[in-house]
């Protein structure tokens, strides 16, 4: 009996019934002991591995319609070198008993894991990962892990100076192999095969060394990657011309040696991948921005005296100052104090917002003018920003789907690239040049050299990494690679009316009286109100400083409106019913109401002392770039729809001010029938993304291919969204799904070439047409190329 105790975290049970089904059902299974805990929500389970496999005890669970909770890690995965070793550590963890899933990025060399506690634990992860022959640590913060990148650049620099000083001379001697005549001197001493096995060894089996320790991993894990190409192309080229040294050694013949090619390779491949660290670190530029808005150290108040500490030190529930022009430190609230903020980093608005005691602060704004004292409500990893940057690095860490298909590729190409090598010797050696071992082996070696798949490898993960952190930097937050890729074919987006294409308040839009006097009645009898319309016009009457009157008396007539007694006067504010019940002639008004409502706004009538003495509009006013926004996302051909709750009237008021059909426009539906007018579209084949900010759009958010949330909105709506947008800056939008169209369109770029590099390449190196060291070049600087254009990203206007 070989048993194994695991402990699961069960999600969904919610009463006892739940969780004795539960161990009931489990332990009718053969092999299985378990006690399920209904209260911690967790089944202790001892598991015969002879009898069952773990699998089936989760799939039970799933089947009874509960849920087996993992837990993530992220690790950074050192010893990587192309897209064979990213895909054979993700191949063997996912076969892994324990781990749900996991995700391997050969470009920001890290993996996200998914994995069931109390089956498998973070350590044997580890040691699994480093079984395959790879290192792996718990992910480091952004600023470490550059520090780490740039100590590990600068010791390649140093490598690479040394492998250039050895390789020079050896790369003189070829214009002595050249067919043609070259006027240029070589040495003697050079063609010396003992001088030139000097110059080659260290290069081989110093600089080179890791391409051995990461060829023997590969294969002693039965893989192959681009270290058991460089590996055997080099070594071919080595210990072909030593062996012709020691054959020739006293013989007086001429050797044929290709020291120069093997020194040359390592020197050239070394060279594209210092050329291509540098240019993988500029992908990640976005997160460094980021890190660099945060505030250093704060100022903490502790009995009266002002405390300079570094933020990390920060806690909840501490009092800190903030002077003007100083950074908030943290998420918080002011308890003392008003100033102006600078948001705009978080909601894009450029105008300073007021702040004054009660108000929320977000870390990494600005304070412009007056010293606040606030106190901290969320710190560390759980700030705004610090969750903003969490987003970006898993964004730039996932995999789109496309991603997949080169991942395929890469997988069986090495193998398939030894085996074209072999038969490319065979085939000079046999037929094309018979006898002529040289020429067989420098064909044989460029296809080695040229087939690596790096290129393939990182195609996508690069262009992933520039397109997100472009979308950061412009306040549009990715949270993965796959919903980059999803919004490129996005046709249909519907728009949630309230808070998304409007400000989501009301503002009194008209006002008209017969007298000056007819406004502070209405703003005093409004204050009693509860009525949202009412805090609109309450507002309207302070911004023009309005002194109200004492009300001696107030009462609300639902659904037609109010009477209030003021200054011994009779107010009544509302509906055209409340005026004739109280037989009032409003008909001067009437042509006014009816223009007013057919433009969307709530019109109240005004009555002092039974004669209409005027009239108020109250609407929730137009976004002011909705618009041009919704312009914008039709010219990018998609077809745009409204939802809302409001009546047909209001609601093609609002369509028609910005543009949208009439047969795109949704009105009076019911929060939870959201959801299903996505379905209904998602069924006439479109590709729907759902734009919302409240708690009611959670839904429709979920289930359309791509939810895009309004960063001024809800957490739950940002939480369910695959897209953010900070701030409700609705020209985001058209923004995003433009970047993900370019990003998918430079993803194309990188693999065609990619494909197109390998599939030319081999061809020509077999046919002999390419020198080894011309197609180590070619490959090393195949890598850097697709970086390259994947840069491009950056510099494009979106």
């Amino acid at each position: 009996m070989r048993e194994k105790h695991v402990t699961l975290h069960i999600t969904g049970m919610t009463c006892a019934a739940c969780s004795n089904r539960i161990e009931k059902v489990l332990n009718k299974i053969d092999g299985v002991e378990a006690n399920v805990n209904l209260a911690l929500e967790q089944a202790s389970i001892a598991i015969d591995e002879e009898k069952v496999q773990y699998h089936t005890v989760v799939k039970r669970i799933e089947k009874l319609g509960y849920g087996v909770r993992p837990e993530q890690i992220a690790l950074d995965i050192s010893g990587m070198t192309c897209a064979a070793c990213s895909n054979r550590i993700e191949k063997v963890l996912n076969k892994t008993d324990g781990i749900t899933v996991a995700t391997v990025n050969l470009a920001t060399e890290s993996a996200d894991i998914a994995y069931t506690p109390g089956v498998i634990n973070e350590a044997e992860i580890i040691q699994r990962i480093q079984k395959l022959g790879y290192d792996a640590t718990e992910k480091q913060s952004p600023a470490d892990k550059e520090e780490q990148k740039e100590e590990e650049y600068e010791a390649k620099k140093r490598k690479l100076v040394i492998s250039i000083f050895l390789s020079l001379p050896l790369l003189y001697t070829m214009f002595a192999h050249l067919p043609i005549q070259v006027n240029v001197p070589v040495p003697s001493f050079l063609m010396n095969p003992w001088v030139q096995l000097v110059l080659a060894t260290p290069v081989q089996f110093f600089i080179g060394w890791s391409f051995y320790v990461g060829a023997y991993k590969a294969l002693r894990n039965k893989s192959a990657n681009m270290d058991v190409l460089v590996a055997l192309g080099t070594s071919a080229a080595y210990f072909y011309s030593l062996a012709e040294a020691i054959r020739t050694l006293g013989a007086g013949e001429m050797p044929h040696l290709y020291f120069e090619t093997s020194a040359v390779l390592i020197t050239l491949i070394l060279l594209g991948k210092l050329f291509e660290a540098k240019a993988k670190g500029r992908t990640t530029e976005a997160i460094s921005s980021l890190l660099n808005l945060q505030a250093k150290e704060a100022t903490v108040l502790k009995d009266g005296e002002e405390i300079k500490v570094a933020i990390e030190h920060v806690a909840v529930g501490d009092l800190l100052l903030v002077k003007p022009g100083e950074k908030v430190p943290v998420d918080g609230v002011i308890v003392k104090g008003e100033t102006s903020i600078d948001e705009s980093m978080i909601t894009g608005e450029s105008i300073p917002v007021e702040k004054r005691p009660e108000d929320t602060v977000i870390g990494a704004t600005m304070n412009k003018n007056g010293s606040v004292l606030m106190k901290a409500t969320q710190v560390g990893k759980d700030t705004a920003l610090a969750n903003i940057i969490k987003i970006v690095e898993e964004a730039q860490g996932s995999k789109a789907p496309i991603q997949r298909v080169a991942d395929r590729i890469s997988g069986v190409f090495v193998p398939v690239v030894v085996g074209i090598s072999i038969i490319t010797f065979l085939a000079w050696y046999l037929f094309v040049s018979p006898g002529s071992t040289t020429e067989a082996l420098e064909a044989a070696i460029a296809v080695l050299v040229i087939a690596c798949p790096c290129a393939l490898g990182l195609a996508t993960p690069t262009s992933i990494m520039v397109g997100t952190g472009k979308g950061a930097e412009n306040g549009i937050l990715f949270k993965g690679g796959e919903h980059l890729e999803t919004a490129h074919k996005i046709n249909a987006i519907i728009l949630d009316k309230t808070g998304t294409i409007t400000n989501g308040q009301p503002v009194v839009t008209d006002f008209e009286a017969k007298n000056n006097q007819v406004l502070p009645l209405l703003v005093a009898a409004e204050k009693h109100s509860e009525h949202p319309l009412a805090e609109a016009i309450v507002k309207y009457g302070m911004e023009r400083q309005v002194h109200a009157h004492e009300v001696t008396h107030f009462s609300a007539i639902p659904g037609h409106g109010i009477k209030v007694e003021i200054d011994q006067r009779t107010i009544l504010v509302g509906t055209r019913k409340l005026m004739e019940d109280h037989q009032i002639n409003y008909h001067i008004y009437d042509k006014k109401m009816e223009k007013l409502e057919q433009e969307g706004k709530t019109v109240m009538l005004i009555a002092v002392n039974q004669i209409i003495a005027g009239l108020v509009a109250v609407a929730d006013t137009v976004k002011g770039n909705a618009k041009q926004a919704i312009r914008n996302l039709q010219q990018l051909g998609l077809e745009v729809y409204m939802l809302t709750g409001d009546n047909e009237r209001t609601a093609y008021a609002i369509g028609n001010e910005v543009g949208m059909d009439p047969r795109h426009i949704f009105a009076e539906v019911l929060p939870e029938q959201k959801a299903t007018k996505v379905k209904e579209l998602q069924l006439q084949g479109k590709k729907v993304a759902m734009v919302g900010d409240g708690i009611n759009d959670a839904p429709a958010l979920a289930l359309a291919d791509i939810g895009i949330a309004i960063g001024t909105g809800t957490d739950i709506a940002i939480e369910t969204a695959d897209l953010t947008l900070l701030g409700g800056d609705l020209s985001l939008i058209p923004k995003a799904i433009g970047l993900s169209r370019k990003t998918m369109k430079n993803i194309r770029q990188n693999l065609f070439w990619a494909l197109f590099y390998n599939s030319a390449g081999i061809p020509i190196a077999a046919m002999g047409l390419l020198a080894p060291w011309v197609a180590g070049a070619a490959m090393a600087f195949s890598s850097v190329s697709v970086v390259t254009n994947s840069l491009r990203l950056k510099r494009v206007k979106i």
